[in-house]
């Protein structure tokens, strides 16, 4: 057997970092920055008010109350009409533009009617610049606000619309191939014969590689049928950036995946010293003539199990794609937890990999429970993990311990 990290280490020797290329703002989100962002507008363009309320000169509210003439309304994508003078005021809306004169904006809470419609009376002081928003104040032409290896989360592409980026240069999202092959599996929701099982494992592979930030292209079911696969996965290779199979990895004699593999890809086949999804396969397949010159598509063999799919795909699969996209790091997020049951396991030289609910708790620290069910064709239970608890060789963790865990989602609030 070969140990987990000298595997993952092989895979991630082997892929590359996709070729920048540029893409509208729009198809930007989750995209790793391939160029620093160099901003050639001011946010916000013009100073403007913070709050609703009374654009003022501070000296004339440092005594309180005191009435004030309302001589202009400003809304929010408006313009001040008239300058405002000693002892005069101009009603506005948070985001509208700052009139002449005015240096500080009283809140309309600090504020009720003058004795006529043109009067207002104030009831708090403003220091200079209170509630005033100032041209550049939150970027200024020549900000680098983004750089090279940035994820466009969000709020990122939020920015960059805000300063007039129409279009980005980035590490584009990969299309992955997803299959699964056997003569048992069934998707055509007709009654199973004996022998046959629903088809689940393409159908979780391409919600994980979506998230996992690609677009998921789905190939189907293949039979195990050489000149049907090897058909189905040359179409692939020529399609898209990676090709994720499930089933076929494993020693039986009717590996038909197996055997085309090693025909016509180059492949490495790996026993993981981890429990579950031992084994692996990876390689690479030449794209076909025509596609796009002595290009390399790699090929991750998952297990058949789907817990094993599942885990397989975390350890190994998601990584490689991830720095395929330029993101760093590529791993899912690693951390202690408190253990709140027994976490027993047998010395077996593997490490194994347990599904949990992670949840927080208000002493501040992360607690984690295993699921009902951790065997490696059981995916109903898994189903309700967001964590797997990492037990390396050895006895495991008794409850109240500390165990490391890979968070796969959000937390769950705990008490």
């Amino acid at each position: 057997m070969i140990e987990l990290d000298v595997a993952q280490e092989k895979v991630l020797q082997a892929v590359q970092q996709a070729a920048p290329v540029t893409v509208p703002l729009s198809d930007a989100y989750g995209l790793v920055l391939a160029e620093n962002i160099v901003s050639f507008e001011e946010v916000p363009h013009f100073a403007n008010s913070a709050v609703d309320g009374f654009a003022v000169r501070a000296q004339d509210v440092a005594n309180i109350p005191t009435t004030l003439r309302v001589v202009d309304e400003i809304a929010a994508g408006g313009i001040p009409n008239v300058a405002v003078g000693p002892g005069e005021t101009s009603r506005i809306m948070t985001g509208a533009p700052m009139p002449s004169g005015a240096d500080a904006v009283v809140m309309v809470e600090d504020s009720t009617e003058g004795k006529t419609p043109h009067e207002v009376i104030l009831s708090a002081s403003v220091v200079v610049g209170q509630a005033v928003r100032p041209r550049g104040d939150d970027v200024r032409i020549g900000d680098v606000v983004f750089r090279v290896g940035d994820v466009l989360h969000p709020a990122a592409v939020g920015v960059l619309a805000s300063i007039n980026v129409p279009r980005v240069l980035a590490v584009p999202r990969l299309r992955v191939a997803v299959l699964s092959t056997g003569d048992e599996l069934v998707d055509d929701g007709s009654p199973l014969a004996l022998g046959q099982i629903r088809e689940s494992n393409r159908t979780m592979l391409m919600g994980l590689v979506t998230q996992a930030g690609c677009v998921a292209v789905d190939y189907g079911i293949v039979r195990d049928n050489e000149e049907a696969l090897e058909e189905t996965l040359r179409t692939a290779a020529a399609e898209c950036n990676a090709i994720v199979t499930s089933g076929g990895v494993s020693m039986g004699a009717y590996d038909v995946v197996k055997a085309l593999l090693g025909r016509i890809a180059q492949m490495t086949w790996m026993q993981i010293a981890i429990k579950p999804a031992k084994p692996f396969a990876f390689g690479m397949l030449d794209a076909p003539h025509g596609s796009e010159a002595h290009r390399q598509v790699p090929i991750f063999g998952l297990p058949g199990n789907p817990v094993s799919s599942l885990v397989s795909f975390e350890l190994l699969a998601r990584p490689a794609l991830r720095k395929m996209m330029g993101h760093a790091p590529v791993q899912r997020p690693s951390l202690l937890a408190v253990a709140d049951a027994n976490f027993l396991r047998k010395t077996d030289g593997k490490i194994h990999f347990q599904r949990v609910v992670a949840k927080s708790h208000n002493d501040g620290r992360i607690h984690v429970a295993p699921v009902s069910q951790q065997g490696s064709h059981q995916l109903a239970a898994s189903a309700l993990a967001n964590a797997v608890a990492v037990l390396p060789n050895g006895e495991g963790v008794a409850a109240g311990g500390e165990v490391r865990v890979l968070l796969l989602s959000d937390l769950v609030e705990g008490a």
